[in-house]
């Protein structure tokens, strides 16, 4: 069964940093795609950003060159490193992932993927 298990949300200031993780478990394909997404009060779902299974990263438009995706397979684990952070990057934030067979080795892995699995969520907060 996959679980997907974020932390590191929290409330900072305008132009702070703040890194949230996502412990995987359940995943045990060669092949995935993994990704955050966020949601703003009163707005719909947003991708921010995927990383492949071969480790091919993609960016939200909204976030390229502040924030930075990794994987770290020995620890199971998925990060999101945000750097100057804005108003506008306040959301609950989600790890989640899609699999085979919806997820095959020719698929392109994007934030904007149907993701089949989700995590709990984990708020930032950003204030000025």
């Amino acid at each position: 069964q996959v679980q997907l298990v974020e932390s590191g949300g929290g409330s900072v200031q305008a132009g702070q940093s703040l890194r949230l993780s996502c412990t995987v478990f359940g995943v045990t394909y060669s092949t995935y795609c993994m990704g955050w997404l966020r949601q703003a009060p009163g707005k719909g779902r947003e991708g921010v950003a995927a990383i492949g299974s071969d480790g091919t990263t993609t960016y939200a438009d909204s976030v390229k060159g502040r924030f930075t995706i990794s994987q770290d397979n020995a620890k199971s684990t998925l990060y999101l490193q945000m750097n100057s952070l804005k108003l506008e990057d306040t959301g609950m934030y989600y790890c989640a992932a899609v699999l085979p067979p919806l997820f095959g080795a020719y698929s392109r892995c994007s934030p904007a993927v149907w993701f089949q699995h989700w995590g709990q969520g984990t708020q930032v907060t950003v204030s000025p």
